[in-house]
């Protein structure tokens, strides 16, 4: 299932793919074979409140408001539906459209930290949850409550399974820091880059005496990939000791110019900490993006 992020969203954590497999496992879940589409908008708290408002009359904020293109009858689900409603297929896409959903990235933050588990994590539930929305269910009983709780607990399960390790990638990272030569600031780096068929590649920092050779670990394993034939990228780790390694300035414009919406995942005080951003949060306007605006 294609997933169309608005363009009025906040920049997004994860890439699309993330939502597109998520969604992608709800219609097998379903037993859905038709192309099918819908619309995401990522917001904060008074963007949230600001459409919950003038869609629901509800003047607060929430997590995640669904609104479903196909009216079904309580009860009723898209897969009791073997042919979907004319009214909702999209000439244009050549698919048929499930509607909206709009999620708080304030409230997914808040929630990660409140039932401690990852960001990731609560986006991904906040999203299936949306997603299950649009295909009919809903929580006004506590029997289909529980009916659709088990679904969305599939799904994240089934989207589980065909997710990326980034606990490995992390650890590739930290091997890689290993091998870093810095004789002059003994700051080690490792990263890993991972492409997008699941390859990795590492590299470390190197240093020099004429400091203005020196090689940033980011820039190794990118190098390496691109010299080995790679070019497509999914994330990088990056691995350090007793700070958040985020990447200089010059490997952000390097990175970017492969893959600029790339993950970025960050590790520190022996794997302990971590952190995580995008590489387009981290560089909202690269020298290429800089040309092509004209400006």
């Amino acid at each position: 299932m294609r997933v169309i992020i608005a363009p009025e969203s906040l920049s997004s954590p994860v890439s699309s793919s993330f939502f597109e497999g998520i969604a992608e496992s709800a219609c097998q879940l379903e037993g859905l074979a038709a192309p099918l589409f819908l619309s995401l908008t990522l917001t904060d708290d008074p963007g949230i409140q600001a459409i919950n408002q003038a869609w629901r009359g509800i003047d607060r904020a929430t997590d995640v408001l669904s609104f479903p293109a196909a009216a079904f009858s309580p009860g009723d689900t898209i897969s009791q539906h073997p042919a979907l409603p004319s009214d909702i297929w999209d000439s244009e896409m050549g698919a048929y459209y499930l509607g909206d959903i709009v999620i708080s990235l304030h409230r997914v933050r808040a929630q990660a930290a409140e039932y401690g588990h990852s960001f990731e994590r609560e986006l991904a539930y906040l999203f299936a949850h949306g997603v299950l929305h649009l295909m009919g269910y809903d929580h006004e009983t506590p029997e289909v409550k529980i009916e659709m709780r088990e679904k969305e607990e599939k799904v994240l399960a089934d989207h589980a399974k065909t997710m990326p390790d980034d606990r490995a990638l992390m650890d590739e990272a930290l091997q890689a820091r290993g091998y870093a030569y810095t004789p002059y600031s003994n700051y080690k780096v490792g990263a890993a880059l991972r492409t997008k068929d699941g390859k990795v590649y590492s590299g470390c920092n190197i240093e020099n005496a004429s400091f203005g050779l020196t090689n940033c670990a980011e820039r190794t394993a990118i190098f390496k990939a691109i010299s080995s034939g790679d070019s497509q990228f999914d994330a990088i780790a990056i691995a350090a000791d007793a700070t958040a390694p985020w990447p200089c300035g010059a490997c952000r414009q390097v990175l970017s110019e492969f893959a600029p919406n790339m993950r970025v995942l960050l590790t520190w005080d022996g794997g302990r900490k971590t952190a995580q951003s995008t590489l387009d949060q981290l560089l909202p306007h690269s020298f290429l993006t800089f040309q092509e605006d004209g400006q």
